[in-house]
């Protein structure tokens, strides 16, 4: 082979060298990019809420009174209604949205399972505006005519879990925002659900039924176990997005700043809504200061969790669940 001929061999090589090399540059830039960003929202959370965090230190997060005029702040009713309306909503959501990804993956017929999904997936990109109109115009009048009477009759009246459900029927409140929040994180789970679902090798669902299961307990015994790090997951999504809400709770949570107890019809507060609604009208800079210093908590409430999350995928994953 000639000199010339070997030298235009070598050309595309370092061409592709080249390439590769700023590829990884750009790709490495937009990663630093999001890492940048995060900790500029971390520094700015941190000292917007300065003020507040020296004027009020640990007891901000524990203390239930929100007076403005006052300037004495607390940050107990809105955590305690971002955690419970949370709560709620992945109680409700769970369930519902597994039995949906087990209706479209194993008994749904095939007439139906695309349209089916297709809804499904459509919920997803619901306003969450919409989704609190809906709430309070709809919702909230049958609920409180029909079933929080009902729920007070029956549940309301036994020893333990009672205090949770007794109340007046006004429909607004933190199991109204709960629940709402539950439908709107519903088609995020199922989605996620339904497509890992559907990443379970057929072989191994076909060996179960050859055996003699029946179609519960090849989800039970052979998909779940099989998809258990992608449920976390879905499920960890859905999570985040009823943590941060904003609007859909607003509307139905009653957005009352007093704790009048632990029933779950009662209304009151959550971060998200407190910021909604009351950000525009701090007038000094320490009522602005403890609403950033909210916001700094509902930042860390949501890191929180997700690093929980991922240390839960982490040590699935060691027992077994990088299959999927």
């Amino acid at each position: 082979m000639s000199i010339a001929s070997s030298s235009l061999l070598t050309r595309p090589r370092v061409r592709s060298a080249w390439g590769d090399m700023l590829f990884y540059r750009v790709t490495q830039g937009f990663a630093l990019l999001t890492l940048l960003l995060l900790s500029g929202i971390i520094v700015s959370l941190l000292w917007g809420a300065l003020p507040a965090i020296r004027h009020f230190g640990a007891p901000f997060l524990w203390h239930a009174e929100w007076n403005p005029p006052m300037e004495r702040f607390g940050a107990l009713i809105p955590i305690y209604g971002t955690l419970v309306t949370s709560a709620i909503a992945l109680i409700i959501a769970i369930p519902v949205s597994f039995g949906i990804a087990f209706f479209l993956t194993e008994l749904a017929p095939g007439w139906l399972k695309k349209p089916l999904g297709i809804a499904v997936e459509l919920l997803a990109g619901i306003p969450s505006i919409v989704y609190g109109m809906w709430g309070l115009l709809v919702f909230v009048p049958i609920f409180s005519e029909y079933f929080q009477p009902m729920l007070t009759k029956t549940l309301g009246t036994l020893p333990v879990i009672g205090a949770l459900f007794s109340g007046p029927p006004i429909g607004i409140g933190i199991l109204s925002a709960g629940i709402v929040l539950a439908i709107m994180i519903i088609p995020f789970i199922a989605s996620v659900m339904r497509d890992v679902f559907e990443i379970t090798p057929a072989i191994l669902k076909e060996s179960s039924y050859a055996l003699g299961s029946t179609r519960w307990e090849v989800v039970w015994n052979i998909v779940l176990p099989y998809t258990r790090v992608g449920v976390v997951g879905g499920i960890m999504l859905g999570l985040g997005r009823a943590l941060g809400e904003t609007m859909a709770v607003t509307f139905l949570i009653g957005n009352i700043n007093s704790f009048q107890g632990f029933s779950l019809l009662l209304p009151g507060n959550s971060i998200a809504s407190a910021l909604a609604n009351e950000f525009t009208e701090a007038s000094s800079e320490l009522y602005t200061s403890a609403l950033i210093e909210l916001g700094l908590i509902l930042f860390l409430i949501t890191f929180i969790v997700l690093s929980l999350s991922k240390l839960l995928l982490m040590q699935l994953a060691k027992s077994g669940g990088t299959r999927t």
